[in-house]
């Protein structure tokens, strides 16, 4: 009795699991609008609803049912993230074992590489060059891993080096124009110069600080590309000779210059850019409507992202943000694909920035926005953005590459531990992450 007992258990059990596993579908006429005939297409995102962000996707979604009325059906869910970045994340990784994945989710853009390699995300249906085009080069390549589309922006972003009018027309010195910017020794001649003026208002010729997260890589990955340098090889696999370059050893100890030679705090000084008391600050767009809306006595100017001494003309500014995919479990492939263009297109980015002010991730979208005419602070990043915009580093070990840039960057300029020692240890743990993939190889 004990023994069929426990294989009825067993059974049901395993009856349980496989129904688990199976990504239900709502009947027609279940869900206002959802109608017979339209086939059903589920999507996540990572926002609250009631937020500009939430409601422009809420939006997007309406508008793509109205498009496709009679052949699909777009059913929205918000899962917003956490203050630690999970809750979504949670949800996705938990889905994946369960086999409940939507038809469509979004990626933050430096994860697409993790999320096609453990196969919850699939390559898109065939997007012709006609509509690739419209996105921005960034774009493209942020949702292109082994030469596969996956995921197109949902939005851009960039990073300003932003400065002081006034500081610098005391101190006597010109901005260069977008296509020729200054180079590392020529910035730190300007640095010595905005110096004498800032050390009279207390403060400090550059704003600049290593955060715990995210912003360091992004904000000075360029320096490192800049000198021809890179985190991780074109295969996403390969870390040993590429983040423990001599290359990168160089741009570290250009970074230790900056502090040695007094141009920036050792210790985060609170809106010290925004006060008048710095000639310079590295930040994200949102920068410019923070002054604009806050501090609307400072003299906003936006130059070109500082290059290497021996820059060969290459992209190498930050870009990256939010994108839409397919999951590896939709069964209508088409339909997804059909449902991440519009929900990345055109209007989708119009809204987006109308409301929420994220920058849009098409030509069109910005060429209908006055403000990336007029502005000049705006104009300008839009430049860098679609001239030299570059994505931050695509590999599975994306998690590991980025908290091993700011722990190198932090650990020797900071504390003045040894570059090489530092990026060497940092290959370790990167190796460590990346053996799972490379086995599969």
């Amino acid at each position: 009795m004990r023994k069929r007992i426990f294989a009825l258990l067993t059974a049901c059990c395993m009856i349980l699991t496989t129904a688990g596993c199976q990504k239900s579908t709502p009947e027609a006429g279940s869900i206002a609008g959802y109608d017979k005939g339209e086939k059903y297409l589920s999507i996540w995102v990572h926002s609250i609803e009631d937020t500009d962000e939430g409601r422009c996707y809420r939006e997007a979604v309406n508008s793509f049912n109205k498009a496709y009325d009679g052949k699909y059906f777009a059913d929205i869910e918000f899962i917003p993230r956490n203050d630690s970045g999970g809750g979504y994340s949670d949800k996705i990784n938990a889905s994946v074992m369960s086999g409940d994945l939507p038809d469509v989710l979004t990626v933050d853009g430096p994860n697409i590489a993790a999320y096609a390699e453990n196969g919850i995300i699939q390559p898109l249906a065939e997007v012709s060059e006609k509509d690739k085009s419209e996105y921005l080069e960034s774009i493209i390549e942020q949702g292109t891993y082994n030469d596969k589309l996956y995921a197109l922006g949902a939005m851009e972003s960039s990073v300003g080096l932003y400065y002081n009018k006034d500081i610098l027309k005391e101190a006597g010195v010109e901005v260069p124009d977008a296509d020729h910017p200054w180079t590392f020794s020529e910035f730190l001649n300007v640095l010595e110069k905005v110096k004498k003026v800032t050390d009279k208002k207390k403060g400090y010729a550059l704003d600049m600080t290593f955060p715990v997260g995210e912003a360091t890589i992004y904000y000075y990955a360029p320096f490192f590309w800049s000198n021809g340098g890179n985190m991780i090889d074109s295969t996403g696999l390969k870390a040993d000779g590429v983040f423990n370059s001599k290359e990168n050893i160089s741009t570290i100890n250009y970074f230790c210059k900056l502090l040695s030679n007094g141009y920036m705090s050792k210790v985060p000084i609170d809106h010290l850019f925004e006060s008048g008391r710095a000639a310079f600050k590295f930040d994200g767009a949102w920068e410019v409507n923070t002054v604009y809306t806050s501090y609307k006595e400072l003299n906003l100017g936006v130059a070109p992202y500082i290059i290497s001494d021996n820059w060969n003309g290459e992209r190498y500014t930050p870009t990256g943000s939010w994108a839409f995919a397919a999951s590896s479990k939709t069964k209508n492939i088409e339909g997804a694909t059909e449902l991440v263009k519009w929900m990345s297109g055109v209007e989708s980015g119009k809204r987006l920035w109308e409301k929420s002010k994220s920058f849009p991730s098409t030509y069109k979208a910005y060429e209908s926005i006055d403000v990336f005419k007029k502005d000049e602070n705006y104009k300008e990043l839009y430049y860098q953005l679609s001239e030299y915009g570059h994505p931050r580093p695509k590999t599975p070990a994306y998690p590991q590459v980025s908290t091993s840039f700011q722990q190198v960057l932090e650990n020797c300029v900071l504390t003045g531990e040894d570059p090489k020692t530092q990026l060497d240890k940092s290959v370790e743990r990167i190796n460590a992450k990346l053996k799972r993939y490379t086995y599969k190889k």
